[in-house]
């Protein structure tokens, strides 16, 4: 696993100097600028619903799909994926209104609002657009959502289903969040949102704040700071109801199913992995100490461990009725 710990960032690369103006979020970072940033070797765009969707197809074998969380975008499943490459065809994706996709918008240039609704037509038009008729889904927070409904909307597409620290039972949104409930901050952000503000999300959502180098929090930064991005966000953050989701269709799902779990996320609680756990027949659970919300990104080689044992196994292998056991610190 030494690799795969080697190809993470060097928080002591020199980055250049953000204006004060971009750092108190007076600014907007261009979408034709993030694209020149943040765009990957196997960077490719297709046209879903008017917009340009950013995404990597890459690999060769049974196909994965890996849908980030809030906030996020698709580097978030880097390590993780350059690894299942090789011996996986692997999509990932960049979710709107984040990353370099950025938000929806109608025919007349006005924002969407992005909620379940949304993303439901959103997730089945990358699917068709791709071609992708059956796949192992892995979801990371709101992705988790959008991975969970979409196999239980599409039983026969979902080869296998992991959920990593995944949304969809009833919650207290994170502070930094639920901040945009707010009708002031909704006004205010898209002119004004401090960096320290983004930085101190980006830090909640790991176990280990120091874990996290300077590439990676710039990236968070300027992804939120990108054109249109907090706008949508105030617009999406009030349509965010998870007490109106109905999880109880998870008791129909016939499906080999993961559930990954950091100990120490803040964001969802970490008591939400037996719930999905106990409705999904035959889920296994692991629950990772001292990680936070994004697992996969922290710690990529414990994950990349679980997941590789978990797509070696075929269907009818998973035992129905295991129970939930703890991965060790």
């Amino acid at each position: 696993m030494a690799g795969i710990e080697s190809t993470t960032p060097s928080s002591s690369a020199a980055l250049p100097p953000r204006s004060l103006a971009a750092r108190l979020g007076i600014t907007s970072v261009p979408r034709a600028e993030l694209r020149r940033r943040y765009t990957l070797s196997g960077s490719k765009f297709v046209q879903i619903m008017g917009a340009d969707v950013h995404y990597i197809d890459e690999g060769r074998g049974d196909t994965i799909v890996m849908i980030h969380g809030f906030a996020s975008s698709l580097h978030t499943w880097n390590r993780v994926a350059d690894e299942l490459e090789r011996g996986h065809r692997v999509i990932r994706l960049d979710l709107p209104p984040f990353g370099v996709t950025g938000p929806l918008r109608s025919s007349s240039g006005a924002i969407e609002t992005m909620n379940l609704p949304t993303y439901r037509l959103f997730i089945d038009t990358f699917m068709q657009a791709l071609g992708i008729s059956r796949a192992t889904v892995i979801g990371n927070s709101l992705g988790g959502l959008i991975a969970w409904d979409y196999a239980v909307r599409h039983r026969e597409a979902v080869e296998r289903l992991v959920l990593i620290d995944s949304a969809g039972f009833p919650m207290k949104l994170p502070i930094y969040i639920g901040l945009f409930n707010s009708a002031l901050v909704r006004i205010s952000s898209p002119c004004l949102l401090p960096e320290a503000i983004v930085k101190s999300a980006v830090r909640n959502v790991y176990g280990d704040p120091r874990k996290i180098d300077a590439a990676t929090l710039r990236r968070y930064v300027e992804f939120f700071h990108g054109e249109g991005t907090r706008a949508a966000i105030g617009k999406m953050v009030p349509a965010l109801d998870f007490s109106a989701v109905d999880t109880g269709v998870l008791k129909k799902l016939e499906v080999p199913a993961l559930v990954l779990w950091g100990a120490k996320d803040r964001w969802i609680p970490s008591a939400h992995a037996a719930e999905f756990a106990s409705r999904i027949a035959g889920a296994k659970s692991l629950i990772y100490a001292g990680l936070g919300h994004i697992p996969m990104e922290e710690a990529p080689e414990r994950v990349l461990a679980d997941l590789r044992a978990f797509l070696g196994t075929s269907a009818t292998d998973v035992p129905a009725g295991e129970g939930t056991h703890r991965a060790p610190a």
